[in-house]
C-alpha cells in the first residue's frame, strides 16, 4: 500500500512496463473532464440567455401595457371631443333617432 502511494507521488507508474493501461485511463479521465467542463459552460450560457430573454419579455410586456393604456386614453369620449373641437367639428345638440322602415305587404 505504501509503495503504491509513493509510485503515484513520484510518477513511476507512468514509466514502468505496464504504463500503457495507466495512460489509457488517464487519457479517458481527461476526456471525460473536458466533456464535463464543456457541458457546464454550455449550461451556463443557456442560463444567461434565458435570463436575458426574460428581461426582454418583461420590457416588451411593459411597453405593450403602456401602449394599451395610451390607446385607452385616446379612445375616451372626452379626448375625442377635444381633438375634434380643434377642427371646428362639434357634436349635434339633437340626439340621433332611429329610422324604421316598415315593409309594405
Amino acid at each position: 500500500m505504501k509503495g503504491n502511494i509513493y509510485s503515484i507521488l513520484r510518477g513511476t507508474f507512468l514509466v514502468n512496463d505496464d504504463a500503457f493501461k495507466n495512460w489509457r485511463a488517464i487519457i479517458f479521465i481527461s476526456v471525460l473532464a473536458i466533456v464535463m467542463i464543456a457541458s457546464s459552460h454550455s449550461a451556463d450560457k443557456k442560463v444567461y440567455e434565458i435570463a436575458r430573454m426574460n428581461n426582454d419579455v418583461k420590457e416588451l410586456r411593459s411597453a405593450f401595457v403602456d401602449g394599451r393604456s395610451k390607446l385607452m386614453k385616446l379612445k375616451m369620449e372626452s379626448n375625442v371631443v377635444r381633438e375634434v373641437a380643434e377642427k371646428k367639428i362639434y357634436s349635434s345638440p339633437n340626439p340621433p333617432q332611429k329610422i324604421r322602415v316598415k315593409k309594405q305587404p
